[in-house]
């Protein structure tokens, strides 16, 4: 019959043993209040996006492209720009 390995390889035996507690280390540790993890990163938008494919003409994709970072957010405030102009949004 096969043992189970234990979770870590060693215990800590002597309080001299403990890693040393530095920035980096409380940096990436997690927080909690009370006993709830708090989540690290952004907050959720109250108006999430919906990933769609979107077929394009090579030459207005380069375009698009080239007008730097953010250029898929330009293209969704052009497409909502004609919409009001139809009437639609």
């Amino acid at each position: 019959m096969t043992a189970k390995k234990p979770s870590t390889t060693a215990t800590w035996n002597d309080l001299d043993d403990a890693p040393e507690l530095t920035e980096k280390f409380f940096k990436t540790a997690d927080q909690y209040k009370g006993s709830q993890l708090q989540k690290r990163g952004r907050p959720k938008a109250a108006v999430t996006k919906e990933p769609v494919k979107l077929r394009l003409d090579a030459d207005v994709l380069a375009v698009l492209r080239a007008s730097g970072e953010g250029w898929q957010t330009r293209i969704n405030d052009t497409l909502r720009a004609s919409l009001k102009l139809a009437g639609r949004v």
